[in-house]
């Protein structure tokens, strides 16, 4: 089978389309025909070495996929050959979703909504579970929260907005001059301007923050939040921030995505009742791997994908 393979680390160029030996399903996976692959700023921090999260090169990036089941392993219940599905599988581990095949684990994917196709369903997973985990499962989102989503433009951002509102909360978001009504089109109560304006100000008291940011961005974050609120962070939040955090009565989590079952499934509700919209900023076929990287540094707006 076809595959991007990188032997080093490096920029994009050390990605690679190669012939690799195709996966065989074991006890609990299932065989996926990939159709398309999400590309995250994990996967090119992974690629540049500075998130080494695989070890040592030779491997195959990616954990996003959506595509058809092939063939299902022994003991890989709620599967069959022909079935549509999703998923962030194996994360941290190698995936290596960025090839035609697929080995996952059948608990750790989902059927795909027919109301997504298989780009915008492959742009889903890793960015969507990262919203959903820290606005629901670990923040514990509530109807009429006040709810300040940072980046919102971005992957992870533009998804959130979405669920915080499908959710019943209010939701304040940031974001850069340029893609401000992009951020008020996805249903934001209020869209700050970060390069005018102080969203600490802008904000008031909020009950719970989304921050993709890290070291002392969360410090400001903190300070747009209520006694008793919660912060969740995506990156490392500097020192300082979580002893003013402990200081103040805010609970500070820092969070990684994992793969989660029933969360796809949340997201494919929404999904499929129109509520969560994927926007993937640009597709590009398998073998432009390096092009869909490089297009990744330009910080766009949603998502971007593979397809085969």
């Amino acid at each position: 089978m076809r595959a991007i393979v990188q032997n080093t680390v490096g920029g994009p160029e050390v990605l690679e389309l190669a012939d690799r030996p195709t996966p065989r399903p074991k006890a609990g996976e299932v065989l996926i025909r990939v159709r398309a692959a999400g590309v995250n700023p994990v996967d090119a921090a992974v690629r540049g070495g500075y998130y080494p999260l695989l070890g040592e090169p030779p491997f195959v990036l990616g954990w996003d996929v959506s595509g058809i089941v092939e063939a299902v392993g022994p003991g890989a219940d709620g599967f069959a050959v022909g079935d549509e599905v999703f998923g962030m599988p194996r994360f941290p581990a190698e995936a290596a979703a960025y090839a035609e095949l697929t080995a996952a684990p059948a608990a750790e994917i989902a059927r795909k909504p027919a109301e997504l196709n298989h780009e915008d369903a492959a742009a889903l997973p890793l960015a969507g579970l990262t919203a959903w985990q820290g606005l629901v499962s670990v923040g514990g989102l509530e109807a009429g929260d006040r709810v300040l989503i940072h980046a919102a433009a971005g992957g992870v951002g533009h998804l959130a907005v979405q669920i915080a509102k499908a959710l019943g909360a209010h939701v304040i978001a940031t974001a850069s001059t340029g893609k401000v009504d992009f951020v008020r089109s996805l249903g934001a109560d209020e869209v700050i301007d970060y390069t005018t304006d102080d969203f600490v100000e802008k904000a008031g008291a909020v009950d719970l923050v989304l921050d993709p940011l890290a070291g002392a961005h969360a410090e400001r974050s903190l300070r747009a939040l209520k006694a008793g609120g919660t912060l969740i962070a995506l990156l490392d939040p500097s020192k300082e921030a979580v002893a003013e955090a402990r200081a103040r009565n805010i609970r500070l989590e820092r969070i990684s995505v994992r793969p989660d079952r029933k969360g796809l499934d949340e997201l494919a509700r929404l999904a499929g009742q129109g509520r969560l919209k994927v926007h993937v900023a640009k597709s590009l076929p398998l073998e432009e791997a390096a092009a869909a990287h490089d297009f990744l540094t330009t910080k766009p707006k949603g998502k971007v994908v593979l397809t085969l």
